[in-house]
């Protein structure tokens, strides 16, 4: 049997990958290179940035990365990072917006008990990166007539007990989502991923019964893997997704979000 032939689906293309310190951003800034992508990445961590760097570095000696830490939900900061972008890499013409979560303390937290700082911090840190970006990187995509924009919600969009705020975040997301869809066509597409539970270190702060619920509800019987996430990501980045915009594509293990 022969060997499956690699995908080069982003042969003289660049991307730009938010969150690119973590392991989501990372993997999918990986299988990005590995389809021929040029690259830009930030993260807010400098290490962890650096860390993906040079794992790129090592992988694919011959990708193009441009670096720059930077916090996206910080216009100042985003500014400076992409005039430090454009001086090698002008035109970007994929954009993954992977910034997002809950910023510190427990993952779970009921709503009668949450503070209005936890609140205010989950919408910021998961919709201004979006916010900053696609108003900056969407004026030359849609000058040039090109152009992808993938999101990242979660299944928790739906509603969700353990994490009202992040749900309600998640669910801004997937709506901002559709409509900028509408707005950017024809030219631009805008697509969103609603992964379930997936196994990175972020785990480790979850409650082993809040996992074990997630995983047994799920009909494939597994957590989900940053690869799972980046295989999705990929596709709706790429030509191969030409005719699909304002899809939110649940990679959940069967999991459909709803109350």
């Amino acid at each position: 049997m022969k060997a499956a032939k690699q995908l080069i689906r982003f042969k003289d293309k660049t991307a730009l990958v938010t969150g690119a310190g973590g392991p989501m951003g990372a993997t999918i800034a990986t299988r990005l290179a590995a389809e021929g992508a040029s690259l830009i990445l930030t993260d807010i961590s400098g290490n962890r940035l650096n860390g993906t760097v040079e794992k790129l570095k090592s992988d694919f000696p011959d990708t193009v990365v441009v670096a720059h830490r930077a916090s996206v939900v910080v216009e100042a900061e985003v500014e400076e990072f992409l005039k430090v972008a454009a001086a090698r890499l002008p035109n970007i013409d994929v954009l993954i917006n992977v910034v997002g979560g809950i910023r510190g303390g427990e993952l779970a937290e009921p709503f009668m008990t949450m503070t209005e700082k936890r609140f205010n911090d989950t919408f910021e840190m998961n919709l201004k990166g979006i916010f900053h970006l696609v108003r900056r990187v969407g004026h030359g995509m849609l000058a040039r007539g090109y152009g992808r924009i993938v999101n990242i919600s979660s299944v928790t969009y739906g509603g969700d007990i353990y994490q009202p705020e992040y749900g309600a975040a998640k669910a801004a997301v997937a709506s901002l989502t559709r409509s900028l869809a509408l707005e950017l066509a024809p030219k631009i597409t805008v697509n969103c991923i609603a992964p379930g539970m997936i196994a990175t270190s972020v785990l480790e702060r979850v409650n082993p019964a809040i996992m074990n619920y997630y995983r047994d509800r799920t009909p494939l019987q597994r957590l989900g893997k940053p690869e799972d996430i980046a295989a999705a990501a990929s596709f709706l980045a790429s030509d191969d997704a030409a005719f699909v915009t304002g899809v939110i594509l649940p990679v959940t293990g069967g999991i459909w979000p709803s109350l």
